[in-house]
């Protein structure tokens, strides 16, 4: 069984950043799993594994653009401390819910703080970063109905 659109894969994988720091793992967890084509892992990614077979280990580099994006300028704004009164222990590289105008949440990175400003990022906090996976592929079944209709594994 080959990794393809509607696959429940399970795979082991260590990402570093350019510089070789290890940012996250599953080295001594469970596997992770994954549904196939549903966007549950970064495109770049999930294109590479395409066609994989259990057992298969690979060493993959995605492109900012196929994974967390390019970062962009306009998503770092100063914001006046007054709109943070009520926010206990304020500190640099807290993470904020915060919401757009359509109300829809997303989070930003608290970058600094001075007396009347504090500079938030809304960028996630890999975009432009290449990223390196080594990944094994465990396992691969077929996907329940269930599982394709809410896009992700039960």
């Amino acid at each position: 069984m080959k990794v393809e659109n509607g696959k429940v894969v399970t795979m082991h994988y260590t990402l570093k950043n350019d510089a070789g720091d290890v940012i996250d793992s599953s080295e001594g967890k469970e596997p992770m799993p994954f549904l196939q084509g549903h966007g549950n892992i970064i495109p770049g990614l999930e294109t590479a594994l395409e066609g994989s077979t259990v057992g298969d280990k690979l060493d993959v580099s995605v492109e900012p653009e196929e994974a967390y994006g390019l970062r962009l300028q306009d998503a770092i704004q100063e914001i006046p401390s007054s709109a943070l009164q009520g926010v206990d222990n304020l500190t640099i590289g807290m993470q904020l819910q915060s919401q757009d105008e359509e109300g829809h949440p997303f989070v930003v990175t608290v970058t600094k703080i001075e007396d009347e400003t504090i500079t938030v990022d809304a960028n996630h906090p890999l975009a432009g970063e290449i990223l390196h996976f080594a990944v094994s592929i465990e396992s691969i079944r077929d996907a329940q109905e269930e599982e394709i209709s809410h896009g992700h594994v039960h």
